[in-house]
This record gives structure tokens, sequence and C-alpha cells, in this order.
């Protein structure tokens, strides 16, 4: 197979990044990359669905994986794993034998291993270039359950369905497979319903999830619902609103710099300070615009606010209302930023998962989530056309139309970053909306 016909099979069979911003997978398949690596870091407290699925399926992972190589022709793979995650490792080791070119990354319990730069530095030495892809020092990361969709379509079976966490304030947690378009609400009572009185719906990780609701529905990305109490000060700092946080930096941010200290970006060496952003922007200096230009390499990780201010203050949120003004007004990042070179003191300034769960008292709800293999049902499903980074698919069904489990129902947009949707269930077609397929049983 060569690499155009595994990108047509890749887009045709609706395969994104299985978490983040759902990047079509296609796209991230080039020759100049000469590694590869598998990102099993799932560094966000809680969550536990990549390790899972890479000790469940881990010949058809990295059988995919080493596919996938020898088509790029990439010299290295690496298999990123925490440590920590024992079994997993013992199954990737019982497995690297019978590939050539496969080695174990074993990664570090801290956050966040998982960000590609990070991840990339950790495995190989290189530093990603600020505001670059790993593609830029020749890398390509694909994670766990993208690399299993990948194995799947291989198989002649689309993406109909995601792995999803629904742990916290739950009678059992547990990790479904899930019906694209399925509600929240449902997973929620598959994982025994809500034991809480005012619960809170984290849509991903506790780090950088959103706020959502149970009326939103499983998409590509979704990779867990956390029901969490509303009094809970991870859930207060995600209601927080950017004016208040303006106020209170202006009135309490003392420039300890421990935001800027503790910043993964920075101590790889990116022009990114969160110190110098909240010294300029709470006095409202404006005679120097690098700090503001500058908040456009923030990763957003939220470790400036949720573990290194000891005022409480929000640092994250500002730079990234910063970032989004700078871009709704047409700035974009510096080409070739300075770069500072990596932090001697990175080794000893990067935070430690079980400090980082336990400041956000999570601890409580660390408890295994175990992953049920067959697939949930439901009677109605409520598909969205853009499930991913690029334009958005195009429905091919109309009002009425009987269709079968894994149908295309939408095809990519032509001539744009796009992948094709099918049909979880077989059913009928009881809508059809500019975003929205809904089929019903």
């Amino acid at each position: 197979m060569t690499i155009e016909e595994i990108k047509s099979l890749l887009q045709e069979n609706g395969i994104v990044g299985a978490g983040g911003a759902g990047f079509p997978t296609y796209a991230k398949l080039d020759k100049r990359a000469d590694t590869l690596i598998l990102n099993c870091a799932e560094c966000e407290p809680l969550l536990r669905l990549h390790r899972q699925l890479l000790k469940q399926f881990t010949h058809e992972i990295l059988s995919t994986l080493h596919f996938l190589s020898k088509i790029l022709e990439v010299e290295t793979v690496y298999v990123g794993v925490k440590g920590s995650y024992k079994r997993t490792v013992e199954a990737v080791k019982a497995e690297l034998a019978s590939y050539d070119n496969m080695k174990l990354c074993t990664l570090p319990e801290v956050y966040p291993a998982g960000d590609e730069v990070v991840l990339t530095y950790e495995a190989t030495g290189r530093v990603v270039p600020a505001g670059g892809i790993p593609l830029a020092v020749g890398v390509t990361v694909l994670n766990v359950e993208t690399v299993y969709n990948v194995y799947r379509a291989l198989n002649g079976l689309p993406v109909t369905h995601k792995y999803v966490t629904v742990t916290g304030e739950v009678a059992t947690p547990v990790t479904l497979y899930a019906p694209l378009g399925m509600t929240l609400q449902e997973l929620i009572d598959l994982a025994g319903g809500i034991t809480t009185a005012d619960p809170a719906y984290v849509i991903g990780g506790p780090m950088m999830g959103r706020l959502g609701s149970t009326a939103e529905v499983v998409t590509k990305t979704t990779n867990a619902v956390l029901v969490l109490p509303k009094s809970l000060p991870l859930v207060q700092k995600k209601l927080s609103k950017t004016s208040i946080d303006m106020k209170r930096a202006m009135a309490a941010c003392c420039q300890c710099s421990y935001c800027t200290s503790l910043c993964p970006r920075h101590l790889l060496g990116h022009p990114i300070d969160p110190s110098a952003f909240m010294y300029v922007a709470s006095n409202g200096i404006t005679n120097d615009a690098t700090p503001y230009v500058d908040s456009m390499f923030c990763s957003s990780c939220g470790l400036c606010e949720l573990y290194s201010c000891g005022q409480g203050l929000s640092p994250r949120s500002l730079l990234a209302a910063c970032k989004n003004g700078l871009r709704e007004n047409g700035v974009k990042p510096p080409k070739d930023p300075k770069m500072s070179g990596v932090s001697e003191a990175r080794p000893w300034r990067m935070v430690p998962l079980k400090r980082l769960r336990s400041r956000l008292g999570l601890d409580p709800y660390n408890q295994s989530a175990p992953m049920s293999e067959e697939p949930v049902e439901s009677k109605k499903l409520r598909i969205p056309l853009s499930q991913h980074i690029g334009a958005p698919a195009v429905a091919i069904v109309k009002k009425g139309d009987r269709v079968e489990a894994g149908q295309l129902i939408a095809t990519p947009a032509e001539n744009a970053l796009s992948v094709a949707i099918h049909a979880p269930m077989a059913g009928t077609v009881t809508d059809v909306t500019a975003r929205v397929i809904t089929i019903t049983k």
C-alpha cells in the first residue's frame, strides 16, 4: 500500500485524532518524518482509556504502528508509555521483539507528558520550534485510539464508536464503547447515575477539559465525562469570568514568577512567559507588546492557574483571552521566534501527577474505570457533521432513508481538510440539517 492509498483509506473511514481537537489523521502522514511516536502518556488525572486500550489490543495497535512506519519509511518508532502503567508496559514489552524498529520510551509520571511537544522531547531529545508541530523536527505523533482505529479501517471497519471514560461522582466508574451521537446523559446512566446533589460536567480531562451539559453527544474526540461537585475549586475556576480574573490579577499578582518557572513550554525554551504577561496585562502596560504577542505560544495546559499560582489567579484563562483576541484581529504568531534553549532546571520543575491530583482535590475520584469491550446502544443518535478540525462532512442521506450500521452517511468536503462519517447503528434517518444527522431505531 502506498502513502496516498493509506491516506485515502483513513479519510474515507473517518479517522481523526481521538482526543484533543481531532486533526484528520490522513493529513499527518508525511514522509518527511523519520520518527513515529505512539502517545500513551494520557497525562490528565483520572483518564484511563489509552492505557486500557493498549493493554487490551497490544498486538493490533503495535502491528498497525509498524505497518504505518514501513509506509512512511521512518527509521525509529517509539512507544511512549508512563512507567506507572505497569500492566500496559508488560504487554508492550512482550510484543516489541516482533518489530525491528520499535522501542519503548518510558515516560515520567508528570503533567503534561502527553503534550506532543513535551513527548517529542522526552522520546527524541528534539525541541519542536515555538508555534510549530513535531513534523518540524521529523516526528509524527499518533495516540493509541487513533492507531487502533487505523487497524479497524484496514479490516474494513470505519469509525462509528468512541471509547469514553465516565468517572467522578457516578455510582460505577467505567470506560464505555459508545456510538457517535449518543447523549452524555445516557453514558452517565450506564455508569450507575450521579452521586452528588449539585453536579458539574467536565468534558475531557480536568486540566484542559471544558464544562458541558448532559444533552451533548459523543463525538470522535470525546475522551471522558467527569461528574464533579460544582463546589469543587477546580469547577469554580472553570466557571470564573475573564473580567473578574483580570481584576483579581490587578489586585493580587505579586510577580512570584512560579507560573513561568513551572511552564512546560517555557522550560523547553519557548518564548512564553506567563509572569511577564501577568505584569503587563494587570498593570495596563502597552508600550511593550512582546508578552501579549507571545501569548500565542501558550499551550493552555493549565498548570499556571491550577497548580503554580499561590494566589489562585488565572494566567491560562487570561492568556487564552488575549490569544483569541489577537487571532480575531488577524494577528499571527511571529515567524522564527527566538528560543532560549532547554532549561537546566527542567528535570526538577516537572509537576508530579500525584501532587497535581491532590492539589485539584481529585484523590477521591482516582478510581478504576474498567473498560467495557461490548458496544453500548441508544435508540436515537444525533451525529454532528463537524467532529474534527477542518471543514464539516457533507450529508448524503435524507430524511426517511433507511441506513445500516457502518454505512457512509456523510462524505468529506471537497478540496478541504475533512473526513467521512458513518452510521453507528441501523435505523431511519429522522432529520438532516446543515450540522446534524439524526438516526432513530
